[in-house]
């Protein structure tokens, strides 16, 4: 158990820092296609070195009801 979670562990900070070198914390207004593009991104881990480049372009957030 204690491998897994190191495992995981490293694997979401590989994504952390892929998201910093593409500067998407960085970047300017945030909004939901923003936020799915560096979650994806750190969840994607060391694919993307291997070519993996993922981005959520839009994204619909429900609105409230009246």
């Amino acid at each position: 158990m204690r491998i897994g979670s190191i495992i995981v562990l490293v694997w979401l900070l590989v994504g952390v820092v892929a998201a910093a070198q593409r500067d998407y914390f960085d970047s300017g207004p945030v909004n939901c296609a923003g936020f799915g593009t560096i979650a994806v991104t750190v969840v994607a881990g060391p694919l993307n070195y291997m070519g993996v480049n993922p981005k959520v372009d839009d994204c619909n957030v429900p609105q409230p009801s009246p």
